[in-house]
């Protein structure tokens, strides 16, 4: 039963790293300040119904920049870029496609197409194509200035005020260029630790599929894991795993010298030899 319990909760996509009180507290205090003063920015332009659409875009911008405010998704360049090229690209498709459903359609897959090609992916992007076409009257009255007033500059209010709500939490500082990790001890020399970025740099890559994880805390989370497992006592499961490890390529290096070379099975990164050149 708890084992059809846990695969549903993988199925569901539930995660389980657990965050302090503290960093909950701070999102949905920081949320709701920058959602007032969207609000705010928005009603100058558009009325209450019309301006709905584009509040909403930007609290789901508000869940990634103090929920998730380290992912590659929240920071500075595709919050505006994506904001302002799907605003573009939905006012576009409004004023040139007649049907609204087309419209709608080719306007949020093109959004997502820009934003993939101009490395600026940000979710809430789509929604504010979306609002740029059936915004209704109001929205389509505004014209490209719709990008200008509201969209940008609340994308930039939404910026400005994740950076000072943020920075006074040295663990959350924003944009995550800011972050100081912890110190941990390095793993060897630079040229090692340059060896690990590219080798994380290539795993992600292989997936072919986009990682919301930067490659900064994937190197960081590699050198903490690496250098705790270095520290870790002998009776501990880790320290076990790895005498095992290195006692079975130990046993193995032992059988090959045993062997004619020509016969010899390859080793690790080794291409194998089955016979004299």
């Amino acid at each position: 039963m708890i084992g059809t319990l846990n695969r549903f909760k993988k199925w569901l996509g539930v995660e389980l790293i657990q965050v302090s009180w503290a960093e909950r507290v701070v999102a949905a205090v920081g949320s709701a300040v920058a959602i007032a003063s969207v609000f705010l920015i928005t009603q100058q332009s558009l009325p209450q119904a019309a301006a709905a659409g584009v509040i909403a875009s930007m609290g789901a911008s508000a869940v990634l920049l103090y929920a998730v405010s380290h992912g590659p998704l929240s920071q500075p360049w595709p919050l505006l870029g994506g904001h302002t090229l799907s605003a573009i690209i939905g006012v576009t498709c409004a004023k040139y496609i007649a049907d609204q459903t087309l419209a709608t359609a080719v306007a949020v897959g093109l959004a997502i197409g820009v934003m993939y090609q101009l490395k600026c992916i940000h979710p809430p992007g789509g929604a504010t194509a979306f609002t740029a076409v059936m915004g209704g009257p109001a929205v389509h009255e505004l014209g490209y200035g719709f990008v200008l007033c509201p969209v940008l500059f609340n994308a930039i209010a939404m910026l400005a005020l994740a950076v000072a709500i943020n920075y006074p939490f040295r663990w959350r500082r924003y944009p995550a260029f800011l972050l100081r990790h912890k110190k941990v001890d390095r793993l060897a020399k630079s040229d090692e630790s340059e060896e690990l970025h590219q080798t994380i740099l290539e795993a992600m890559g292989s997936l072919d599929a986009f990682v919301d994880v930067s490659k900064e805390d994937l190197v960081y989370l590699s050198e903490a894991i690496t250098t705790h497992m270095n520290q870790a006592p002998d009776h501990s499961r880790i320290g076990g795993l790895r005498r095992n490890s290195t006692a079975r390529w130990n046993q193995r290096d032992e059988d090959q010298r045993s062997i004619p070379k020509r016969h010899r099975s390859p080793k690790r990164g080794q291409d194998s030899i089955t016979g004299d050149l």
